[in-house]
């Protein structure tokens, strides 16, 4: 019981002690919390201190121009910027209210100020690009003319021209990165599309590239033009290899990182100036539609299709999507009016006036004219391939671009069957025939045409060709061989071989002297015929020597066996009379010479 006693005594004392520490132990807890509190408030204070310092020491730089130290002024819009994040997440009464208004104030005018900079540099940094410079740019040739007045060639590597003075560039692009931070960039990106729009333009001006409409192309002389389109593929590629990859690495290194931001500076910056280059090349295709046009429409479009993989690069993303469509749509432009050229030259040729033939027989200029055309249509096969898509019908025919080039001819042959009509001498119609299609056969077969239209339309053509010699000879020659025929002279021959023999009596003598008579009379007819013939011939035209060698010896082979044969049968009856070289005029050599003098006209010397 005792120890028990002791225990409780104990646990009361301890208690009672208890009892009497415990107001002091609050003291001292409340006096720990108020340091505490202390601290806290003076590094709160500590902290508004030294952010309200740093707005007056940014204030100071942010009045001043940027221009006297960008790195200074972007460093005080950083920390006004930290000021503004501190102000706004505490709450720290009128004082931070009043902070944060100017910390805001500060940013606005550092926006103004900082797009006024980039304006400044950007603007005096952006000068066209000099030719010169430009021409350095281009593989080396052996003089500046020979650069100046040839395309650059397309597996050449080709260095960029500099745009911008390379030292200002990481400027352009801090202040264009700090315009994100705060909010104006929509600002910089209407400055920059500005300033390098209104400079490309000016550098393709002093090339020579400007705005142009098709009633403006329509009036320019055919040799004004001719010499523009030269110019323009030119300067095309120069554009596309050169002046719009540089603006591309520019607004890639000023706004770095900013993807959609760069693809939509680079297609403001630069469709202006590309719908001005292009504009040249849809005026032309616009323009009224002549023959010798195809070949310039096909050049721009070779030239425009060649680039087209560079510029679906330089263009690529959607921001660029325009671009890109505006320089396709000139590709299919180009192929549309080449095409409809072609399509109209036929049907021109179809309508040409058929009183419009050659006096001689001659080739007509319209035949050569065609014939040459298809020839020089040989060097854009390729181009005309793609233009009329050439593909092979289930038939078995072909269709594009060997269509179009057997249209052409038939249109021709057309036109020339309309033409030999016109021809009073039958014989010359059917010449000119002959000269015309012979001279398409040459044309095509020593041009690349021939494997287009094949062996078998040139074969055909050259049957015809035959066809036409085969007619002329019968035409041109059957009054004349008709006249040493036997034909009507067998009786009165025979009563003259008789009263040559010495029969006697009045009825023979009559009848030799009819024979002689009629014999005389055929001689007399034939050299009038064949000197006629001759006469006439003489001024007509075979301008293939070929062709008019073997039409000669055609009938040369026809009429000499005829001559011999009759002067054979039928000379004896004259040669004795008096004047019998007035009838029997020629020998079989003298007829052959003569021969060789028709369609001595326009022989090649």
């Amino acid at each position: 019981e005792g120890s028990a006693a002791a225990v409780d005594s104990i646990g009361r004392r301890m208690a009672a002690v208890d009892e009497a520490v415990r107001p002091a132990q609050a003291r001292t807890w409340s006096a720990y919390r108020a340091h505490d509190n202390v601290a806290r408030s003076l590094r709160a204070v500590e902290a508004v201190v030294r952010h309200l310092d740093a707005v007056r020491e940014a204030e100071s730089v942010i009045l001043e121009s940027a221009s006297k130290g960008v790195t200074a002024y972007l460093d005080a819009v950083d920390n006004l910027k930290s000021a503004e994040d501190f102000f706004t997440s505490k709450r720290i009464g009128k004082a931070g209210d009043d902070a944060l208004k100017r910390v805001d104030e500060l940013l606005r005018k550092a926006a103004a100020e900082l797009e006024n900079e980039f304006s400044r540099v950007l603007s005096e940094c952006s000068k066209p690009v000099e030719l010169e410079q430009l021409l350095k740019c281009l593989p080396s040739r052996s003089s500046a003319k020979d650069s100046a007045e040839s395309q650059p060639n397309p597996g050449a590597v080709l260095s960029l021209p500099t745009l911008i003075d390379p030292r200002y560039v990481p400027r352009l692009s801090k202040l264009a990165q700090k315009s994100v931070q705060l909010g104006c960039h929509k600002q910089f990106v209407k400055i920059y599309r500005d300033t390098r729009s209104s400079t490309l333009e000016l550098t393709l001006k002093q090339l020579g590239v400007e705005y142009v409409t098709a009633e403006e192309v329509q009036t320019a002389q055919a040799e004004s033009r001719d010499a523009k389109i030269t110019h323009w593929i030119r300067c095309l590629q120069i554009a596309v290899k050169l002046l719009f990859p540089s603006e591309r690495a520019l607004c890639d290194q000023i706004f770095e990182g900013k993807h959609a931001w760069k693809d939509h500076c680079f297609a403001a910056a630069t469709s202006k100036s590309l719908l001005n280059l292009l504009s040249f090349g849809q005026a032309i295709s616009k323009s009224k539609t002549s023959p010798d046009k195809v070949f310039l429409l096909l050049d721009m479009f070779d030239r425009t299709l060649e680039l087209q993989s560079e510029v679906e690069a330089v263009f690529a993303g959607d921001e660029c999507a325009e671009n890109r469509k505006s320089a396709s749509t000139l590709v299919k432009c180009l192929a549309q009016a080449a095409k409809k050229t072609l399509i109209d030259f036929k049907d021109s040729i179809v309508k040409e006036s058929p009183k419009n033939t050659s006096t001689d027989g001659d080739v007509h200029p319209l035949t050569s004219y065609v014939g040459n055309y298809i020839k020089y249509l040989m060097d854009y096969q390729s181009s005309l391939k793609l233009i009329f898509q050439e593909s092979s019908n289930g038939d078995g025919t072909k269709s594009g671009l060997v269509s179009e080039i057997s249209g052409l001819i038939h249109a021709v042959e057309t036109n020339l069957d309309v033409k030999a009509k016109q021809y009073k001498d039958h014989a010359l119609g059917i010449l000119f025939l002959m000269n015309n299609i012979n001279y398409i056969v040459r044309s095509i077969r020593s041009s690349e045409a021939k494997d287009l239209v094949g062996d078998d339309w040139i074969q055909r053509r050259r049957r015809t060709v035959q066809q036409h010699a085969t007619q002329y000879k019968r035409v041109a020659w059957g009054k004349v061989l008709d006249c040493l025929s036997a034909q009507g002279l067998t009786s009165s021959v025979g009563s003259a071989t008789e009263g040559i023999a010495g029969s006697v009596g009045s009825i023979g003598s009559h009848s030799s002297t009819t024979s002689t008579s009629v014999i005389k009379a055929r001689f007399k007819s034939f050299n009038k015929q064949f000197e006629e013939v001759c006469q006439t011939q003489m001024n007509w035209a075979i301008p293939d020597k070929e062709l008019r060698d073997n039409l000669i010896l055609a009938v040369a082979e026809v009429l000499l066996p005829a001559y011999r044969s009759f002067l054979k049968r039928f000379g004896p009856l004259v040669e004795n009379s008096h004047h019998a070289s007035k009838y029997m005029k020629y020998t079989p050599e003298a007829l052959e010479q003569t021969l060789g003098n028709l369609f001595a006209k326009k022989l090649p010397q």
